[in-house]
């Protein structure tokens, strides 16, 4: 199998994080990679990384990160491969690595989910790939069935909750 996508982290200490995504690529039968990688202490790592990204078939990238949170920018701006941002919380609940992701100059972007969603990651980088792979996004249409199926099965289950002044 040739990985679509690469998950990145920037220590061993966001695996927990992480694996959120990969466990979702996992249940999505999607081929992915993961490694670690870090801006400030690999950085010609990274570049190379980042360079040969596209010619090994990467068609997404996850790179999360904590505290200077500079590895989702600095990945962006040397591949044209899509780069989901995970902001870490590390430091700061998370904020600093938030802003530090999401504000990314003009000309290089950086796709952003919220402080610690590892899974949502995972969630728009099967998006992307169902764009150019029906398999996938037969796969993904099932998971979001089940998503609706959830939420009525608990408005049916909200029917026999009972309160005074409840009028549904």
């Amino acid at each position: 199998m040739k990985p679509l996508v690469s998950i990145i982290m920037g220590s061993l200490s966001d695996l927990k994080i992480m694996e959120k995504a990969a466990k979702f690529l996992d249940s999505m039968e999607i081929p992915f990679e993961m490694n670690a990688l870090s801006a400030h202490r690999t950085p010609a790592q990274v570049e190379a990384f980042a360079r040969e990204a596209e010619g090994r078939g990467i068609k997404v990238i996850i790179a999360g990160a904590g505290m200077a949170a500079a590895l989702p920018g600095v990945i962006a701006a040397l591949t044209p491969v899509p780069v989901i941002g995970v902001p870490i919380s590390a430091t700061l609940e998370g904020r600093d690595a938030l802003f530090s992701i999401v504000q990314m100059p003009p000309g290089i972007a950086v796709a952003t989910v919220g402080i610690d969603g590892g899974m949502n990651a995972g969630v728009l980088a099967t998006q992307i790939v169902a764009l150019s792979d029906g398999d996938v996004k037969a796969r993904y249409d099932l998971y979001r069935s089940k998503l609706e199926e959830k939420i009525v099965k608990v408005n049916a289950e909200l029917k026999d909750v009972k309160y005074n002044f409840k009028t549904n």
